[in-house]
């Protein structure tokens, strides 16, 4: 018996929903679409069952609320990220996280839906059926490559900023973090963006940590609440702080074991590390600067 059952909603509804997602599709592949007022009418018509500027009229700071234009994110403070390229992808990502609070974002069914529309107009690269929960945070957004059926569960933080490639049918598990950027010991403003790759068929489980610039091999298995600081083999089952492998999955159908050849994970070419900020541009030695405790 499968782990996961299909549980459709009533076929009624579920034409109401694709046909309003086909439209937000629509219009959002259209240049000429102002996407902080497109988002702002559309949560204005969910969220208050009026058009934007009655809204404003009625009860001005709820309509301040729901413009992007009035928000700042995170991101927007670092010095790494694009300013016009997270303007394109920001009214998208707070039209995310805003329905993500109200019942649509807690359906699986519509959530679910409504994240898979949104997808292929905020990341760099999406992949068939990505399949994401509610609350998932990202830096920007726009540095995030997807492969084909990637799962990923709620309370996760992708962060994207120095690039993030999650491979095919690997899964993110609720609370992971996958982070892409480092900051030295010594300067915290001293940042080293570093791409972090995440092979195919990877299984990342419930609480884990990988740092930047690590890649996680094909097939491979983080474990619960494990601390990922260096590169971890394809079919490994590695745990704890750090992470390391203890063990390695038996796999007899897999074509690059059995011609001893390197999985894809590890033929990926990697972006070098870069340093965003100008006031540090050259890189240091790790552990520079420190002494032993």
């Amino acid at each position: 018996m499968p782990w996961l059952l299909p549980k459709p909603i009533p076929e009624s509804s579920d034409r109401l929903l694709q046909r309003w997602l086909g439209g937000l599709a629509e219009r959002l592949s259209d240049p000429s679409t102002d996407r902080y007022a497109l988002v702002r009418d559309e949560l204005a018509r969910i969220l208050h069952a009026r058009p934007y500027d009655e809204l404003a009229e009625a009860a001005p700071m709820a309509a301040f609320a729901l413009d992007a234009r009035n928000a700042t994110f995170e991101a927007e403070h670092y010095v790494a990220t694009d300013p016009e390229r997270f303007d394109r992808v920001k009214p998208l990502l707070w039209l995310w996280k805003a329905l993500d609070l109200t019942p649509l974002g807690q359906s699986v069914h519509s959530g679910v839906a409504i994240r898979r529309a949104l997808a292929p107009f905020i990341f760099r690269r999406v992949g068939r059926n990505p399949k994401f929960f509610q609350n998932v945070e990202f830096s920007v957004g726009y540095n995030l490559e997807l492969g084909d059926d990637v799962v990923v569960h709620r309370y996760a933080l992708l962060d994207d900023i120095g690039g993030l490639v999650i491979g095919d049918r690997s899964s993110v598990s609720d609370y992971v973090n996958l982070y892409s950027h480092t900051h030295h010991v010594l300067a915290s403003p001293d940042v080293t963006l570093r791409q972090t790759l995440i092979g195919s068929g990877v299984r990342i489980t419930y609480h884990a940590t990988v740092l930047a610039g690590v890649c996680v091999g094909d097939d491979a298995l983080i474990g619960t609440g494990a601390v990922v600081t260096k590169d971890v083999p394809p079919h490994a089952v590695a745990l704890g702080v750090p992470a390391r492998p203890v063990r390695y999955k038996v796999r007899h159908d897999c074509p690059y074991c059995r011609r001893g050849e390197p999985h894809p994970s590890q033929c990926q070419d990697r972006l070098p590390d870069r340093k965003p900020n100008p006031d540090y541009p050259d890189f240091l030695k790790p552990g520079f600067g420190t002494r032993e405790a």
